[in-house]
């Protein structure tokens, strides 16, 4: 059987309550973990990157200090170790509950590999990166500050990381886990799930979707899927889903390769 490569993103909506700062959720990230440890033992041949969202440690200093459009004043360098302070705080707690469950995951953090121009990336080192991979380790990024040459600092986030992950290591899947069932034609209703989208129904649907419900100053669901299509354009067998993580099973069930919530694909 061929390997999936697959980059996993837990959502920070589904991680933590993003309408209280600082608060994670640390009984969704332990049954997270189970069932990401059950799938791998169940199929030896995946290959997995972790990335996690910041939800309210991160988005909220970053909404205030509107790091994403960039950093040049003290109080915003200020405001840009804040974001990294708080995406670090999250990380370490990921971290410790992923390791305590036995996945043998390693943190990259994208402040300390990624160098951004105008919020594009300029430069990265991704040797040490597929080099835990080639030792069986699980690479764990996350939602980051990230220092750019033209604007200062900007924000990368999970999506934007994986993008950049991408151009060394194609992935054969990614699968955003949140908090919503799929991509809905009629947010914030939520009544019409849309079960499939192709490339071609793209530029149709984005003018439909909303962005988030809490504070996300990375673009929401728009960008999500934005973010996709687009990889799918240089990657066509790029299969990727959008899925609730608050079932139990459903994370369990995209990695082994059951279809969940919405699937984004070429045709």
């Amino acid at each position: 059987m061929k390997m999936r490569r697959i980059f996993l993103k837990l959502g920070g909506s589904l991680i933590t309550d993003k309408h209280r700062p600082s608060t994670a959720k640390p009984e969704i990230i332990e049954r997270l973990a189970d069932e990401i440890l059950y799938a791998i033992r169940s199929d030896d041949k995946v290959q997995l990157i972790i990335g996690h969202g910041s939800g309210s440690f991160g988005h909220i200093p970053a909404k205030q200090y509107q790091t994403r459009q960039g950093v040049h004043t003290p109080e915003e360098w200020q405001g840009f170790l804040e974001v990294y302070r708080q995406a670090r705080k999250l990380n370490q707690i990921v971290y410790d509950i992923f390791s305590q469950k036995g996945l043998p995951v390693i943190a990259f953090p994208p402040s300390a590999m990624i160098l951004a121009n105008n919020k594009h990336l300029s430069k990265w080192n991704p040797k040490p990166l597929v080099a835990a991979l080639q030792a069986g380790f699980i690479p764990l990024v996350n939602g980051d500050v990230v220092f750019d040459t033209k604007i200062g600092g900007t924000i990368f986030s999970t999506e934007d990381v994986f993008a950049t992950l991408a151009a060394t290591l194609p992935p054969t899947e990614i699968l955003l886990c949140g908090i919503e069932n799929g991509v809905f034609a009629d947010f914030p209703v939520c009544s019409q799930l849309l079960p499939k989208i192709t490339a071609t129904e793209k530029a149709r649907i984005l003018p439909l979707l909303q962005g988030s419900a809490a504070p996300d100053v990375t673009g929401g669901m728009v960008e999500k899927v934005r973010l996709m299509f687009e990889l799918i354009e240089t990657y066509p067998l790029l299969r990727a889903m959008i899925f609730s993580g608050l079932y139990p099973g459903n994370l369990q069930n995209a990695l082994s390769g059951i279809p969940a919530g919405t699937l984004l694909t070429k045709e």
